[in-house]
């Protein structure tokens, strides 16, 4: 197929607000199109449902950055440590994969998971306390990003006090907009997160806790499961991974109810619906935008479009969550949704890991929420909302106001 790429205008503060009719036309006009992403790469977006699920499970299409031909990809990881950053488990294939998910797969399984919802419920409602009398909160800053933050560190033994320095060094290396990100500004953060981690693991060999990196660290030497590349890598996936994502279901799915108040009001008087609601912000509007990337390890045929070998193929999961062929009446919210399986945490072996936590927070958090601060509204107007520009889709801020009321 012929065609001049598309450009996702990310530096038009009106489509990073809503990119939606633009998405839509691009499902309308092909199952393939050639774009132009965050960063000025360019890729082959896949846009409808049912190609995407197929897609993810597609053995031709690699996680890993060096099968891409565009060199663009890996110039934009730090040149000093880039064998680091590609040897976590999220840029890998089998069998490297499967070993790598071995390790932590059984942090994050549903059992698991469940066990931690005292200590959410807990740092949820300390995290509420503080702003409940006041009236007034950012629900980005205040709440949606500390919360995710301080469960997954407690989780890999990471000090929360430490969250300002490695939430600045992530925004560095993964953050994008319409220009291709600075070298220089990524190698210095990745510098500083490696040395960072570097530290932290040196002072959990000498003092191991029970935590999660402490366990990875004696897989590294005492079992030889996991090399001093991987467990860096690894590190720096579960502590970024663990939250970036969350901050924008949670910030994402209570701006989206603000905008829908019919069906904040139904959720409000019917919190057994959060399990549904969850799923329902991961499918209308979730915090992947407008996909997942693979890369083509051979030409390969995509709905009948050739791709070529090396090509960045995104699976658009924002596009084909709102797949009229798969969900009817797509573009509206409904909180009570049933048949909903979206492709937000992707599929196959690559689904996000992280998701029955993810699950987990954005139901406790919601929930909480609508239960604790009555009168929920915009503080602003909706249009002066700030989303993040590329890749990763949220509110920048939520300013609210509410009606206050007592601690506890």
């Amino acid at each position: 197929m012929s065609q001049q790429p598309v450009l996702l205008p990310y530096a038009d503060p009106a489509f990073v607000a809503d990119p939606f009719p633009l998405y839509r036309q691009l499902r309308e006009d092909g199952p393939v199109r050639r774009v132009v992403i965050a960063g000025g790469l360019e890729a082959w977006l896949v846009t409808r449902y049912e190609d995407g699920l197929a897609a993810l499970s597609d053995p031709r299409l690699s996680n890993d950055a060096r099968d891409a031909s565009d060199p663009r990809l890996l110039e934009t990881l730090p040149v000093t440590e880039r064998e680091s950053l590609v040897s976590n488990m999220l840029r890998s294939d089998p069998p490297d994969h499967d070993r790598l998910r071995r390790l932590v797969s059984k942090a994050f399984t549903a059992r698991r998971v469940a066990g931690l919802r005292p200590r959410v419920q807990s740092i949820t409602d300390r995290l509420l306390d503080a702003v409940v009398p006041t009236g007034r909160a950012d629900l980005v800053a205040d709440f949606a990003l500390p919360l995710p933050v301080t469960v997954i560190s407690e989780l890999l033994g990471v000090p929360v006090s430490d969250r300002h320095d490695f939430q600045r060094w992530t925004d560095d290396m993964i953050l994008r907009g319409a220009e291709p990100p600075d070298p220089a500004v990524v190698d210095a953060a990745w510098q500083q997160m490696h040395a960072y981690l570097t530290k932290l693991l040196e002072t959990k060999r000498a003092r191991p806790e029970d935590d999660l990196l402490s366990a990875l660290i004696t897989a590294r030497d005492e079992e030889q499961r996991l090399n001093e590349d991987e467990l860096i890598a690894m590190a720096f996936l579960l502590l970024a991974a663990g939250y970036i994502t969350t901050v924008n279901l949670i910030g994402g799915g209570i701006a989206a109810l603000l905008a829908h108040p019919d069906q904040l009001e139904l959720l409000r008087g019917d919190p057994e619906l959060l399990p549904t609601a969850i799923e329902e912000f991961l499918r209308y509007d979730g915090p992947v935008s407008p996909g997942i990337a693979r890369f083509a390890r051979e030409e390969a045929e995509i709905a009948g479009v050739r791709i070529p070998r090396g090509a960045t193929v995104v699976i658009a999961s924002a596009i084909a969550d709102r797949d009229p062929a798969r969900f009817p009446d797509p573009d509206r919210l409904d909180v009570t949704r049933r048949d909903n399986a979206h492709l937000a945490f992707g599929h196959g072996i690559h689904y996000c890991l992280g998701a029955p936590l993810a699950r987990l927070e954005g139901q406790i958090a919601i929930g909480t929420a609508l239960r604790r601060l009555p009168d929920l509204a915009l503080a602003v107007p909706p249009g002066e909302l700030r989303w993040r520009p590329g890749g990763l889709r949220g509110p920048e801020r939520l300013p609210v106001t509410f009606t206050p009321g007592d601690e506890g």
